[in-house]
């Protein structure tokens, strides 16, 4: 066991602060990493507030944090794919049971027993629960750690293991290539990853957004399109023409008017996750043969795909870095959306607690 520097909330109206916590030494499959950036997802927020309770109840002291960039510094007898030294990154889980068959077909992220980077049980017993990325290093087992393409900005990197493969995984499930249609339903730290991978896989991609003001922010990112979603006439002129709509928007809003967008088996995917249930009209579903479905994260090996396709076009998040100690007024800002398009957190920062 060693001592990490680190930043945690001990309720769920406390701010983070700085705090010291216990990792476990690396065992003969672990890999110890140096964190350089770690990105902060709303999910963080969720979280620290304990506003998921009904899902998952947060234990305290929580470190949050699951958008991990760092760099190898030790690994065990036994590990085989990193050395001290290497880029690698750490996202959403840490473990999972390898044996169901969600695990068997590279689908970790459904296994039943998965474990969470932070908030999760931890069975090494080091602490009562999994601790993030919000810390100067931590410990996982290789088989969830990844390699990050060296010619990427590592700052930019960070929210790809979550905001990234996010979009990412629905893009590839829903056969999204060169000439299909696109829709992305909101330009906020999911919808702007989704621009740049639709764009990449070659689609025609056309932004949904409330505000006039993000259009040219949006053709700058990779649509060709850009509908403002309250002009009746606009949203019009798409009846029926959409192969695929990613859906990232949180808050209420009306499905059925993007359904009707649809051509025949065109698919919705949602990856925002809005707190009231939403209506959807069965005419909306049953008149084109289209479906409403909904995604997260992906399985290690898509993950890894996900940042060697980055690699090789050269994409990552829009970001904003920030020190460790302005978090908690990152959270508030994250929360009036003021921020282009994903806070990442500078982890030296931390060496001067």
């Amino acid at each position: 066991m060693y001592n990490t520097k680190a930043y945690s909330a001990v309720s769920a109206t406390s701010p983070l602060a700085s705090d010291t916590i216990e990792r476990r030494d690396p065992t003969e499959h672990d890999v110890q990493i140096q964190i350089l950036f770690c990105g902060i997802c709303h999910s963080d927020v969720h979280s620290v507030r304990n506003e998921w309770s009904d899902f998952i109840s947060t234990t305290y002291p929580i470190v949050p944090g699951h958008e991990i960039v760092g760099r190898v510094t030790q690994v065990g007898s036994a590990v085989t794919k990193y050395k001290p030294g290497d880029l690698t990154a750490i996202g959403c889980m840490v473990d999972s049971d390898g044996t169901c068959p969600h695990c068997r077909g590279g689908l970790e992220q459904f296994c039943p027993n998965m474990t969470q980077t932070y908030n999760s049980p931890d069975k090494h017993k080091t602490a009562p629960v999994t601790y993030g990325g919000y810390s100067d290093s931590i410990v996982v087992d290789e088989r969830f750690v990844l390699r990050v393409p060296s010619n990427l900005d590592l700052a930019g990197v960070a929210p790809l293991l979550c905001a990234g493969i996010t979009t990412y995984s629905p893009l590839r499930h829903w056969g999204v290539t060169e000439g299909k249609k696109v829709g992305v339903v909101g330009l906020g730290g999911l919808g702007h990853m989704g621009v740049k991978f639709a764009h990449a896989f070659g689609a025609h991609v056309v932004v949904f957004t409330t505000s006039p003001d993000k259009t040219e922010d949006a053709l700058r990112l990779g649509a060709d399109e850009v509908v403002v979603s309250r002009n009746s006439d606009e949203m019009q002129k798409h009846t029926g023409s959409f192969d695929f709509i990613l859906d990232t928007v949180s808050a209420k809003h009306d499905i059925n008017a993007y359904l009707n967008l649809l051509r025949l088996d065109g698919n919705i995917t949602l990856v925002g996750a809005p707190e009231k249930p939403m209506d959807v009209a069965a005419f909306s579903l049953i008149m084109a043969r289209r479906s409403l479905s909904g995604s997260m994260i992906g399985g290690i090996t898509e993950t890894q795909e996900m940042l060697d396709f980055c690699g090789e076009h050269n994409i990552t998040a829009d970001v904003e870095v920030v020190p460790i100690q302005k978090v908690n007024e990152a959270y508030d800002r994250l929360l009036k959306s003021d921020v282009k398009y994903r806070f990442v957190i500078d982890m030296a920062s931390l060496k001067s607690e």
